[in-house]
């Protein structure tokens, strides 16, 4: 039992790593040469100036939304791990981890849905910078966490409290 639980723990820490980055960092869409583009600023770097242009992005309504869906994923699965923790030491023996198990599934929900507004979304970003882009590791890492939020999600509504 015990080498489960730190099992699902391990699984459930790696889950909100790869949230932050995903969330985080700064390669949602890659540009030809360094660039890259985020959820948060559209910085790319001009040539005649040999400065970095940053914009906001927010004038996206999609884009909002992805924002919104991987700060909700997040919250979650902070959400889902403060509830495996509280409800391991205060449940009695016997009992299910259905809450934490639901939190999770809410968590997998989100970051597909913001995922998959991305990928529907992306040939707006083509139609905004030069050719030959491609998606990022922090898109890949969300799609990455969306199988393992599910996956862990589906095990702690079965996982049950031993002694």
């Amino acid at each position: 039992m015990s080498l489960l639980l730190l099992v699902v723990s391990a699984l459930h820490i790696l889950i909100l790593i790869l949230l932050f980055v995903a969330t985080l960092d700064k390669s949602w869409w890659t540009l030809p040469g360094k660039e890259s583009l985020n959820l948060w600023y559209d910085c790319t770097w001009n040539n005649d100036t040999k400065t970095w242009a940053c914009s906001n992005v927010s004038e996206n309504g999609w884009l909002k939304a992805v924002q919104v869906l991987m700060v909700l994923s997040l919250i979650l699965c902070c959400l889902s791990f403060i509830l495996f923790m509280f409800q391991l030491y205060t449940m009695r023996r016997g009992g299910l981890f259905y809450a934490t198990g639901l939190c999770q599934l809410c968590t997998s929900l989100a970051v597909f849905t913001g995922a998959l507004i991305y990928a529907i979304h992306a040939e707006e970003i083509v139609a905004k910078h030069p050719r030959g882009g491609s998606f990022g590791y922090c898109f890949a890492l969300a799609w990455v966490a969306f199988p393992l939020a599910l996956v862990s999600g589906i095990v702690y509504i079965h996982l049950r409290k031993r002694e």
